[in-house]
């Protein structure tokens, strides 16, 4: 190193040594001489080069190297990529050197630190958790989560080194919103306080001095407190036999800051602010948990426990692994909590889930290091996960998972089923953007629609508004809502060009002087091979028929003499037209079924006309009723002339609505009675001073409706009076 000074290249070998010395302890002269390659290749490469602070960056490296082994466990290969974490980035050194001299899972494992890295965090704090998913997914091996957390540990130490996208304040929500949650679930609890106490330093520095000066100046009455409090227990353990030891401390201010702020009081009102934790040295792994009730039962005979504070960790460990009794006691006016550990238990409490496996577990067997991983991976990923069996390999065979998520240009985090395509990702966008899809730039390359995506792409969908889904779109796409949404738009496009077949058929039947029914079409439905009238309108439209062909087929079935058996066939079901060419509707109809719609109940005096039922008769529609104008459009050839001929009772309902006074029923149904109007139904309420009825009623004709509502109308309080079929 021939660009640092002096001082500088003495405080890097006392660091490196001190690596040395703590790794000498566990590994072997081989995996040692292994990181002291990796140490030679990073002194020949950074020689020079330094932090944002102006500090070495072979000190930077050294250090995250020492937090991975001394703080989370972890082992030689990590230790080497520690080392070498900044080494293509900054360097002429390619993955394919670090392959040949280090091995395919130190190459594989710093290339995934570099894509990981490489991601968009702008949306972090608003889809942390999505992003946490995004995050992980894209980590083929978890030692690059164990990277990034000792990595950002060691910003948090020297916040002088920060060089991240969007400066100093994107650096703490990365760690606040990302790496926090995500060391929690690895028990990774000293790192937790270390990285919630720099974040509050930057967020919250007047409550984090404010805090902090008052457990100074309280520090001496507080030594005081807990020998007295411990003198009892210390005596009860050591009657028992217990080998035990006893450590005592306030609890972290962001915590005491995070209850503040939750029971909205100051910091002399914080229930409990300390933790005393007893760990029994000389508990065997089969008597732990009975050791630990043991432990239990002396501090609550001397203390009364609060039972609402009980945490039994030990039978159904937390997810990351710790293992713990915990319960809060009181002692005078304070309340104490008190965690109950054994030195095993302790040991993955400090260092979390990865100092598990420097224990043998009941079968004597060490879980292999794969199996470690996959552990700690379905720990990360499973956020239902609530328990945690150390002996349980079920998680470790867990598949990867089928969810995959991609990115916007605006950092945006989409999730999708694996083996989703860029048409998929564009309905997922927007419905339009689907639609008019006809590709899109993934990082930063042109690809087709059909192109299939993978974990973590950044993608820019291309549009164009002449584009619109085909029928083979479906082809492109594995997601339901694409699927779903590709048929509308075809259902949509198919009723369209429906209609506009309609319109072609019925213009050119009206060329041919065809008299059309729904025999014949049933025949064309048959010879086309269709399913539905739409069918065969639609393929009409899209020239799937030829109108030739259609017209032969259709003059063939309407020959002559199956018209003469067509119209007698009527003439038995019809009533006589009159001269003007009209039916006639009155009390007796030579015979003829017809009956009146009950969509819009026609009297005598409305303009009708009837409609032919196909299995049989005729209903009598008003003209201006909506069911018959919608079937006036699509059967036309059913429609017949009527006319009213005398009087027919029907039936009509009318509404009424008036002032709530006494008697206005009364009087309503008093006027029906003298006109002799019979009530079929009625149906009565109030609301805000208005009295509103709805009466059925039989009537003769339309004068005779009209007449009554004028009646109606006449009576005091009465506002209004309608006719409402």
């Amino acid at each position: 190193m021939k660009n640092y000074s002096e001082k500088e290249i003495l405080e890097i070998e006392r660091s490196y040594e001190e690596l040395i010395q703590l790794v000498g302890e566990t590994m072997t002269l081989e995996e040692v001489g292994f990181i002291g390659k990796a140490y030679d290749l990073c002194c020949s490469k950074y020689d020079g080069m330094r932090m944002r602070s102006g500090r070495p960056m072979v000190l930077h490296v050294i250090e995250v190297a020492k937090i991975c082994y001394s703080e989370m466990g972890m082992h030689s290969k990590t230790i080497v990529c520690a080392l070498l974490h900044n080494i293509t980035r900054v360097s002429d050194v390619t993955f394919d050197e670090i392959k040949e001299q280090f091995g395919d899972r130190v190459a594989l494992i710093l290339k995934g630190l570099v894509k990981v890295m490489s991601l968009n965090m702008s949306q972090i704090s608003t889809q942390s958790d999505t992003f946490r998913k995004l995050f992980l997914s894209m980590v083929d091996d978890i030692r690059v989560v164990m990277l990034i957390i000792a990595h950002c540990l060691s910003n948090c130490r020297h916040q002088g080194d920060i060089d991240v996208s969007g400066g100093v304040e994107k650096f703490f929500e990365i760690t606040k919103y990302l790496i926090i949650p995500i060391v929690h679930r690895l028990g990774l609890y000293n790192i937790k306080k270390d990285l919630e106490e720099a974040v509050m330093i930057h967020e919250n520095p007047k409550e984090y001095k404010e805090i902090n000066e008052k457990i100074t100046m309280s520090h001496v009455v507080q030594e005081e407190k807990m020998a007295n409090f411990l003198l009892p227990i210390r005596r009860g353990l050591s009657e028992e036999g217990i080998d035990y030891t006893i450590k005592w401390r306030t609890k972290s201010i962001p915590s005491i800051f995070a209850k503040m702020k939750a029971q909205n009081v100051p910091f002399e009102q914080v229930y409990d602010l300390f933790a005393v934790r007893i760990i029994i040295n000389n508990s065997k792994i089969k008597e732990e948990k009975a050791d630990c009730w043991k432990v239990y039962s002396i501090v609550t005979n001397l203390y009364q426990p609060n039972p609402q504070r009980l945490r039994d960790w030990i039978t159904k460990p937390k997810a990351s692994g710790y293992e713990s009794l915990h319960t809060t006691v009181k002692n005078g006016v304070d309340w104490v909590e008190v965690q109950i550990r054994t030195l095993r238990m302790d040991e993955i409490a400090e260092k979390g889930n990865a100092s598990h496996w420097s224990y043998k577990s009941h079968n004597d067997k060490h879980q292999t290091a794969d199996e470690w991983l996959n552990q700690i991976r379905s720990i990360l990923e499973d956020t239902d996960q609530s328990d945690f069996n150390p002996l349980d390999d079920k998680r470790a065979a867990k598949g990867k998972s089928d969810k995959m998520y991609i990115i916007t240009p605006q950092g945006e985090v989409k999730q999708l089923p694996v083996g989703s395509t860029i048409l998929d990702f564009a309905f997922e966008v927007h419905t339009q953007v689907g639609c008019h899809c006809i590709g899109a730039r993934v990082n930063g390359k042109m690809q087709p629609i059909r192109y299939v995506l993978s974990n973590g792409d950044r993608v820019e969908i291309q549009i164009n508004k002449r584009q619109t889904p085909k029928a083979d779109w479906l082809n492109y796409v594995n997601t339901e809502k694409a699927k779903s949404k590709i048929r509308r738009f075809l259902k949509d496009e198919e009723m369209k060009e429906a209609e506009l077949g309609s319109s072609i058929f019925h213009r050119k039947l009206k060329n041919w002087k065809v008299t059309f029914n729904d025999k014949i079409f049933s025949e064309l439905l048959k010879k086309y091979n269709c399913e539905s009238g739409i069918e065969f309108y639609h393929n009409i439209a899209t020239d799937q028929i030829d109108l030739a062909e259609l017209k032969s087929f259709i003059l063939a079935q309407t020959e002559e003499k199956e018209v003469h058996r067509v119209e007698e066939e009527q003439r038995k079901d019809k009533p006589v037209e009159n001269e003007n060419d009209a039916m006639t509707i009155g009390a007796n109809i030579n015979g003829f079924a017809f009956k009146m719609a009950k969509c819009c109940n026609p009297i005598p005096g409305d303009d009708v006309y009837g409609f032919v039922n196909v299995g049989g008769g005729i209903t009598i529609h008003r003209v201006n009723c909506k069911n018959a104008i919608a079937m006036k459009k699509r059967y036309p050839y059913r429609l017949v002339d009527v006319k009213w001929q005398g009087d027919v009772p029907s039936r009509a309902t009318i509404k009424v609505v008036a002032k709530d006074s006494f008697g206005i029923l009364s009087d309503i149904t008093e006027v029906m009675k003298q006109m002799e109007i019979n009530i079929i139904d009625a149906s009565m309420g109030t609301k805000n001073g208005l009295y509103e009825g709805r009466f059925v009623v039989h009537v003769a004709s339309v004068n005779y409706l009209e007449q009554l509502i004028r009646k109606l109308r006449s009576l005091n309080n009465v506002t209004e009076v309608q006719r409402i079929d």
